[in-house]
């Protein structure tokens, strides 16, 4: 399908869930139209809501590069979450180790590694799975997740709990282990020059490189592709390698750049939302920057919407606009495959085949 076909059918679906979470607003007995331009309102005028776009969207720009990655090569990648969890673990681990005892700069370096290779680690357990014993990537992927969770859950219980013992999270890092602020004003960090810098690479590795090119081929056709020369389960392995790594940094960018301590659940549905929007920018990576932000921003209007004074707008409305968005993203990619089959279906009738 057209690039233009796409991006109108992804448009059209990011348009018709706002409507209905506009609504849903009605249910409320609250003027959607009039709640929608204060908020927008408040937001554009405000420097520092603005800067929480881009702090909301930096670690889904990395969770949907993961997802991104491995569909190129037809393979389903469920388990960023537990990636991301891995990654920050590692960043937690490290940062309050080294930190005031090297300096910020080779201290955040020696954690984006760490926390690149924590995600890698988990990724490359799936891909082996999938290569060696030809399992399902997406249920061992998806239930990756439940394992990193709970190491993560006695982690908090033990070695990383908090000096009082009292609470199931670990002490907060000191500002030496920081991601410097960017825009003043506001806590937009580095982590979101790093994704974006990192999302440029992504797109250059598989479209310019011999390994992209083996990663698309074998997401085409693996069979073919091994007549070609081209060892389909390295190529597995890599993919999630390299995945689970994309997600390790949005740990990072989360406990370095914005909640500098790791929480029990902590940030719960980053992966899931990676998804959808590595979905919604069809499996592209600088596309994924965009649909990344346009969840930031979402997720801010959903917050903004809630502080609005004189209304009694629930705060899981956040929750439900993006649930929306997110299910008619997906509904809109069935809607185009099934098309496309269609399409193709005409096609070969039509030259007899």
């Amino acid at each position: 399908m057209k690039r233009a076909n796409i991006l109108l059918y992804n448009i059209a679906a990011v348009a018709v869930g706002l409507v209905i979470s506009a609504a849903m607003l009605l249910f409320m007995g609250v003027n959607p139209i009039d709640v929608c331009a204060q908020t927008l309102s408040k937001i554009v005028t405000d420097r520092y809501n603005l800067g929480e776009i881009l702090v909301k969207g930096t670690p889904l720009i990395f969770t949907s590069l993961a997802f991104a990655f491995t569909y190129k090569a037809n393979l389903f990648n469920i388990g960023a979450q537990g990636q991301f969890s891995m990654g920050a673990i590692a960043a937690i681990s490290l940062s309050l180790a080294l930190q005031d005892r090297v300096p910020t700069f080779l201290l955040l370096l020696i954690v984006l590694v760490g926390s690149f290779c924590a995600g890698a680690l988990v990724g490359a357990l799936i891909g082996i799975a999938k290569a060696r014993f030809n399992a399902n990537e997406f249920l061992v992927s998806m239930m990756s997740t439940y394992v990193v969770s709970n190491f993560m859950d006695y982690l908090l219980r033990t070695s990383l709990q908090e000096t009082k013992a009292e609470y199931m999270q670990t002490d907060a890092i000191s500002k030496s282990a920081y991601l410097p602020v960017i825009l003043k004003g506001t806590r937009v960090h580095l982590g979101f020059l790093l994704a974006v810098v990192v999302a440029v690479l992504v797109w250059v590795l598989l479209n310019k490189t011999a390994l992209g090119f083996q990663i698309r081929a074998v997401g085409k056709n693996p069979n073919a592709s091994e007549l070609g020369g081209i060892n389909a389960r390295r190529i597995y392995v890599i993919a999630f390698l390299i995945a689970g790594g994309l997600a390790g940094l949005a740990g990072l960018t989360e406990i370095n750049g914005v909640q500098h301590m790791l929480l029990r659940e902590f940030n719960a549905s980053i992966g899931s939302y990676g998804i959808g929007i590595a979905i919604l920018a069809n499996g592209n990576p600088i596309g994924c920057i965009f649909a990344s932000l346009l969840f930031g921003f979402l997720n801010i209007m959903g917050t903004t919407m809630g502080r609005l004074p004189g209304l009694d707008i629930p705060a899981s409305i956040i929750e439900l606009i993006e649930g929306i968005v997110m299910i008619c993203v997906i509904i809109s990619y069935a809607l185009r495959y099934y098309m496309e089959n269609r399409s193709e279906k005409k096609r070969m009738r039509k030259a007899g085949v």
